[in-house]
């Protein structure tokens, strides 16, 4: 059953999860009608090959052409004009950046999969709980109905304010007309009424003065604490969630509704202050004993320009955290001299800020007492923000190009570059930029989630390991920025002048976690496990395996109790093993090349399972031998899904597992489970029958049949040292091994196998 047929049997909690993800960047429609076609292709691999994207975003509309072309012949005119127009939209949001459509669509097909996890869980996890709260959604709708009513009062202090500076050039002219009067004339009667009338203007002027500044006052009032209360949870919030998705979990939104509201208030402050400068205009040219202006305006304009200020210091956040283009599922980890990815977004979308926006990124400032060890970033590390970066049209700015050094020592001393990195030391990528807007001056910063350095893929594992801690680990408090406490705090020095502002220090991140990490629930570290297990496999954990975590991990097997030390997690040994849980977890989930790197130094026959990275749910398993002339060969069979799991249980697979190599007889080189395990002392206990033999013609089975076994068998070339491609270790079912060496020989028989068409 494909991926979107699954989807489609869940719960209809669970479908509007799936709702919410799909958008005019990747519509519901388009997954619906090309299913199959795109569940057959890799998204995560294009979303980092431009060449790739390309590629698949051309194809992605062919095919629509074809679903156009069929619909048409249908006379669905409906369908025909929803796919006419998703494909002018994804044509024109997509066309010069193809690599973007491939990230959209391969984290959407992500998230189908941890939400059919999910569903699969016996529990709602505590992570994913936390995450769906009524009340979030309930502060959501009240945040966006705040800035609408503060964005209409703001307009309506605009009338105001032209009211009032049409009374006043009203009362002016009135005034200079009988300041130019001769003096008989202004002892009149009518001279007397228009002096009455000019002090009934007088005073209207001076109550509208006060009333549009009770009101300009309300609105600092209002907008002060919808940003340093509503506001503020809504970003925290989004940043816990981004978090989450990195280390697996739910796919992160909501920024766009927080641009949105950021937007539209820091438009609303900016029209606050130009209506303060109006009235300081009007109070110049007009003043009188107990005028309003001079005594209220300076202090709100202190206000609105502080708030300004505090929008623009929290609308500079982090949209991707750094990851390496070969490593999209493990975000934070970066290796030494290899490039990686990170992505900037101002939550102000100005017109004026378009490329006006400069971003430095750096890396460990201003942390030189947290470690020894020092880094730079070679590659273009200044870049303009533009509102071009991404399809939505937000002010942002990727840099795609930056890679990590590792400085020299000091003189006389040997460099650090190439030796062993500390997977639980932590450092922070840096980004500063300034805006300059409207006379104001505002220098901003802000950080990644805290990345881990290594030189040498091996130390992956347990590098991701110290990124899945902290971040399961640190609570919401750790990313409150002092400037977002209550501003009548703030407030109680006197600013006197805002020209240039400058922020200050950013908060820093805990890079020193790791002196003394905290312990996290039990149910927390395996809802992670399920989300790693699903990643990889398409499905999460059940309860049955869950239990068997727990058991291993603390020798209960109620996973929903209990709290987890790192020690525990990453550092100490199984009982009476000689590795920890956590190198015991990942094993299965292993790269190729560090498959091999595993196996090199093993003995002849050993072999090591692992998930396939090229078949989703697929595992495969490798051996080790050598050549006559000593020379270390690799072997890799094709990957057995589902379907064939099914049919033979897996250790069976393993116990009777055949190859041949030239005219030899078929032998099993499956000998020791890595490292050093023998097979059957392994597996034995999985064994569902007696070994399989091949059956001769003269035996007879029941009603005279002769019997039949499933025996996977496959051919390896004697003339080739090369690895093998999954093409070459096809496995042959027994009965058309037996036929084929009844009627050709084995020489025949490889030069079939070894065919460019055999494996069609």
């Amino acid at each position: 059953m494909s991926q979107w047929n699954q989807v489609q049997q869940l719960e209809i909690k669970f479908l509007e999860q799936v709702d919410q993800f799909y958008d005019d960047n990747f519509p519901m429609e388009i997954r619906h009608l090309l299913a199959q076609w795109i569940e057959a292709q890799d998204w995560e691999v294009a979303s980092n090959n431009e060449t790739m994207a390309t590629i698949l975003l051309q194809n992605l509309l062919i095919q629509l052409d074809e679903q156009l072309g069929r619909v048409s012949k249908e006379k669905n005119l409906l369908l025909i004009h929803n796919l006419k127009r998703i494909r002018k939209v994804l044509q024109g949001k997509f066309h010069g950046n193809p690599m973007h459509v491939a990230v959209v669509i391969s984290n959407c097909l992500r998230e189908e999969r941890r939400i059919l996890a999910a569903a699969n869980m016996p529990i709602q996890g505590p992570l994913e709980k936390s995450l769906q709260s009524s009340s979030v959604s309930e502060r959501q709708r009240n945040v966006e109905h705040k800035v609408a009513a503060i964005k209409n009062s703001v307009q309506m202090t605009e009338q105001d304010t032209k009211y009032l500076e049409d009374l006043q050039d009203e009362f002016d002219y009135r005034y200079k007309t009988i300041q130019t009067m001769d003096q008989g004339d202004k002892n009149s009667i009518l001279v007397n009424q228009e002096v009455l009338t000019l002090q009934e203007m007088l005073n209207s002027l001076d109550f509208k003065r006060k009333e549009v500044l009770s009101k300009m006052t309300q609105i600092v009032n209002e907008t002060d604490l919808l940003m340093n209360s509503m506001l503020l949870e809504e970003l925290q919030d989004w940043k816990k969630r981004q978090q989450i998705a990195c280390i697996g979990g739910p796919l992160h939104n909501g920024l766009d509704q927080l641009q949105n509201c950021f937007t539209l208030l820091a438009e609303s402050l900016f029209q606050l202050r130009q209506q303060l400068e109006k009235l300081l205009e009007q109070s110049t040219k007009m003043t009188y004993e107990g005028d309003p202006i001079p005594a209220h305006r300076a202090h709100l304009l202190e206000r609105a320009t502080f708030l300004i200020y505090n929008l623009f210091k929290n609308s500079f956040v982090v949209e991707r955290q750094p990851c390496m283009p070969t490593h999209p599922q493990r975000p934070m980890v970066l290796k030494t001299l290899i490039q990686f990815t990170v992505k900037l977004r101002l939550l102000i979308k100005l017109p004026e800020l378009n490329y006006q926006v400069k971003v430095k990124a750096s890396i460990d400032k201003n942390v030189s007492t947290l470690s020894n060890r020092r880094f730079v970033l070679c590659g273009t590390h200044v870049k303009a923000m533009s509102s071009e970066e991404s399809s939505n049209g937000s002010l942002s700015v990727e840099f795609r190009h930056l890679q990590p050094k590792e400085m020299k020592c000091s003189a006389g001393s040997k460099g650090n570059e190439g030796c062993h990195m500390v997977t639980e030391e932590l450092h922070s990528i840096t980004f500063e930029t300034q805006i300059c807007l409207y006379g104001l001056t505002i220098n901003l910063e802000t950080s990644s989630l805290p990345v881990v350095m290594i030189s040498n893929v091996s130390q992956l594992p347990n590098a991701w390991a110290s990124i899945i801690w902290y971040n399961v680990s640190t609570n919401d408090s750790q990313f409150l920025p002092e400037e977002f406490f209550p501003l009548v705090d703030c407030m109680r020095r006197t600013v006197t002048k805002y020209v240039n502002l400058q922020c200050p220090e950013s908060t820093s991140l805990n890079l020193v976690f790791f002196n003394n990490p905290p312990s996290v629930t039990l149910g927390q570290v395996l809802e992670v496990m399920s989300w790693q297990f699903s990643s990889y496999v398409g499905r999460g954990l059940n309860s049955d395996q869950l239990n068997m975590l727990a058991e291993k991990l603390t020798v209960q097997s109620n996973y929903s109790d209990g709290h987890l030390t790192w020690a525990k997690f990453c550092k100490e040994h199984l009982p009476g093993k000689t590795f920890t849980f956590w190198t015991w977890y990942i094993m299965g989930f292993v790269s190729k090349e560090k498959e091999r790197l595993l196996l090199k130094d093993k003995m002849p026959g050993t072999f090591l399972l692992r998930f396939s990275e090229s078949h989703l749910g697929g595992i495969t398993f490798t051996w080790v031998d050598q050549s006559e002339n000593g020379e270390v060969r690799f072997h890799s069979v094709e990957p057995y899904n589902k379907g064939r799991l099914s049919a033979l249980p897996f250790a069976d697979i393993l116990r009777d597992y055949k190859v041949i190599v030239a005219e030899n007889i078929p032998e099993n080189p499956l000998k020791y489970l890595y490292p050093d395990i023998p097979k059957d002392k392994a597996f034995g206990k999985h064994y569902s029958s007696q070994p399989c033999e091949v059956s001769r013609p003269t035996e007879r089975g029941d009603k005279g049949y002769v019997p039949s076994v499933f025996i996977p068998i496959s051919t390896i070339r004697s003339d080739s040292t090369e690895p093998q491609s999954p093409s070459d270790l096809l496995p042959m079912s027994p009965n058309a091994y037996a036929v084929l060496r009844e009627n050709l020989s084995p020489t025949t028989i490889e030069t079939a196998m070894n065919s460019p068409y055999s494996a069609e």
